[in-house]
């Protein structure tokens, strides 16, 4: 995050907390298509699952990777009368050669199944240590570019967001976007799934508009966005951006300069409602944005603090998914990354997921809007996922 994006002239008196992004990294060795079968055998549907997350890892990746096991045992938990799911946990000290290290280890106790690590790099890394032992690795990063081989990723996916926010906007009659993002990796593999989703839904890219991931690169480029709305044809404008970015910015400079937003649709690919805070800023009311199904994440919230005596962190709920992809895979007889697809939808936390034959996922998510600093959804979350995925 760049430090000049905290000095808004009206800033909120609510502090804007880091939102953990796992997109950002450069290691990108994606595998090809995902096998069919071929993984280890599961008998009695006894699973040994290795979880390698970043327990002693800096800064908040200690807490996430708490809030990951906490999550997974309560998903062991449910499961227990079908599936006896044995949890064994390694550190990795969010350091990508010690996750290989400890992955080797796993398969050589005898894991069925890897579950993390929490980012791409390392994801990738173990995905090479143990691809000749067939074991799956189910990874909590969101980067597309490491799936493929024995890797499948579990988290909340650019491509997911922006088949969804996208379709969604074509349908309503604001399917000319003017498509805004950062000229980064996390801004260009943002803008490449808008590209794709508008190709696929029918949706136009009237205008596609990099900006620094600077606070002048956002001032800079605000004049371009509204110039891009007024003289081609843009009805909609969909921000890449974070809360701990560059959103609050645009926020506050696009309706300042010009943006009318009762006529011109704002749309983003990141969650507006994390921190809630966000919810507070002006420019953003009349919003869309995605998010997963409300009840299954209330339940399953209720559920964790319940059992823990605090709510789970934003990404915590991964463990569980991952938890529940495997109780309903052992049915098949292995665990393989191509068992894992075959398997087809799964009830998680945040509703309906599947594993797709590249190893990236496809998850059931509500179309929402911010109406008066509060998230109202305007198109819940589909209870199946029908055909054969995006």
């Amino acid at each position: 995050m760049v430090s000049g994006f905290s000095n808004l002239r009206n800033p909120l008196r609510i502090g804007i907390a880091l939102v953990l992004s796992m997109v950002l990294t450069a290691c990108q060795i994606g595998g090809g298509p995902i096998g069919l079968g071929g993984g280890p055998r599961v008998s009695g549907q006894n699973v040994q699952v290795a979880m390698l997350i970043p327990l002693s890892g800096a800064g908040g990746d200690a807490l996430l990777a708490r809030s990951l096991e906490n999550s997974a045992r309560l998903a062991a938990a449910d499961v227990a009368g079908t599936t006896n799911v044995e949890i064994i946990v390694y550190d990795t000290a969010g350091d990508a050669a010690v996750a290989a290290s400890r992955a080797q280890e796993a398969v050589s106790a005898g894991a069925d199944v890897i579950v993390g690590p929490l980012r791409s790099d390392a994801a990738a890394a173990v995905g090479v240590a143990v691809a000749n032992s067939n074991v799956a690795v189910l990874s909590f990063s969101n980067n597309t570019e490491i799936a493929g081989g024995n890797v499948l990723v579990l988290g909340y996916t650019f491509a997911n967001t922006a088949n969804r926010i996208v379709s969604y906007s074509a349908r309503q009659g604001r399917g000319n976007i003017v498509l805004v993002h950062a000229s980064n990796l996390a801004g260009e593999v943002a803008r490449d799934a808008v590209r794709r989703a508008a190709a696929r839904t029918g949706a136009t890219i009237v205008s596609t508009i990099p900006y620094e991931f600077s606070q002048v690169g956002v001032v800079n480029v605000v004049p371009q966005v509204t110039d891009a709305v007024r003289n081609q044809g843009g009805n909609s404008v969909l921000l890449t951006s974070d809360s701990a970015g560059a959103l609050p910015l645009f926020a506050q400079l696009l309706p300042e300069n010009g943006l009318n937003t009762d006529t011109v649709q704002l749309m983003g690919l990141t969650r507006w409602d994390i921190p809630p805070a966000t919810l507070q800023f002006s420019g953003l009311q009349g919003g869309w944005f995605t998010l997963p199904d409300g009840a299954a994440a209330a339940d399953f919230n209720a559920r964790y603090a319940a059992a823990n005596g605090t709510a789970p962190h934003a990404l915590g709920s991964l463990g569980y998914d991952a938890i529940r992809a495997i109780a309903q895979t052992a049915g098949l007889g292995r665990m393989g990354a191509g068992d894992f697809v075959a398997t087809g939808q799964i009830q998680g936390a945040g509703g309906a997921f599947r594993f797709l034959p590249d190893g990236t996922i496809e998850r059931a998510l509500a179309v929402a809007q911010i109406v008066d600093q509060q998230v109202t959804v305007i198109d819940p979350a589909p209870r199946s996922l029908g055909g054969a995925g995006f």
